[in-house]
């Protein structure tokens, strides 16, 4: 198994129905019911990363980039596939796994225990992420009253001093200051001399030439293209210079289409396809089975 990490045929699937009819139909037919066809915000995504690759995800807003990095850090499960990681992931965003209403030490304590760590190895480590993420006093605030830049930096160093096999950036370094910004590419330019796996999102194909050996191209639900990073990068630049030639108008149609193949709307793919899988439908069917119960043992039927 030379793989650190193996995506198969990984799809995220999204119910369109939006009226409180429709969703009860849906529940109650194990997803066999549909007003509209579901929306894939991923279709059909496979790919195998080394141990030690770093992985630059490029495509426009919309394109899915963040529903795969949300796969890959564990955060939510597919619809449909499979995705496998030897070893521990952490995913860095604005505001991944941060309680809003929790303070920055309590989210640390709760992130750092989420990770596995055990009470003493966050004592220890408390003051290294403190410096890091460079807060100060405002460690002691509600995360709620953080900027987008705050969230981040607490974010990213939680994430980097729980020390996983797997990182996930996630447009974490979008936002802030250049100079902490810069602070994090060093950290993870350390990561990688350590031989750990990184997947950095990113809207700059010229950073992802410079931080990555290997790209993907994540296209509106699917996967464009993967391979060796300046290629990749290079191909996805010419097509971003391109789409910003488009007139306005041009754009949002260009948009508007690529939108609507992620519904898929063709009448001869077997519904069985757009079935959730069973194990969402546990909770409720438990509590089902609760209120027959009862109401047999009410009626003396049992």
């Amino acid at each position: 198994m030379t793989y650190k990490v193996k995506v198969e045929n990984v799809s995220k699937i999204y119910d369109m129905n939006r009226s409180r009819k429709d969703k009860l139909l849906s529940l109650f037919t194990f997803g066999y019911f549909y007003k509209e066809k579901p929306f894939y915000a991923l279709r059909d995504i496979s790919f195998e990363v080394e141990p030690g690759d770093s992985v630059g995800i490029v495509g426009l807003n919309g394109s899915g980039k963040s529903t795969l990095s949300d796969l890959l850090g564990e955060a939510t499960v597919p619809s449909e596939g499979k995705i496998t990681i030897n070893g521990t992931s952490s995913m860095i965003a604005i505001n991944a796994g941060l309680d809003q209403e929790l303070t920055g030490v309590e989210n640390i304590k709760k992130k750092c225990l989420m990770h596995g760590l055990s009470e003493q190895q966050i004592k220890e480590r408390y003051d290294d992420i403190l410096e890091f993420s460079e807060l100060d006093d405002f460690i002691n605030q509600p995360i709620k009253s953080y900027s987008s830049g705050m969230k981040s930096r607490l974010g990213f160093a939680i994430a980097i001093h729980t020390d996983p096999d797997v990182l996930i950036v996630d447009e974490a370094l979008s936002v802030g200051d250049e100079t902490f910004s810069n602070k994090c590419l060093e950290k993870i330019k350390q990561f990688q001399k350590e031989g750990k796996t990184i997947f950095f999102v990113s809207h700059s194909a010229k950073q992802v030439g410079k931080m990555c050996n290997k790209a993907m191209w994540i296209h509106y639900g699917e996967l464009k293209d993967f391979g060796k990073c300046v290629p990749i990068a290079n191909e996805y630049a010419r097509f971003i210079n391109k789409f910003k030639a488009m007139t306005k108008e041009e754009q949002l149609n260009y948009k508007k289409e690529m939108i609507e193949k992620q519904q898929e709307r063709s009448s001869d793919i077997k519904i069985k396809k757009y079935r959730r899988p069973l194990y969402k439908y546990i909770p409720i069917l438990s509590l089902l089975g609760v209120f027959v119960y009862s109401l047999l043992l009410q009626l003396n039927l049992i």
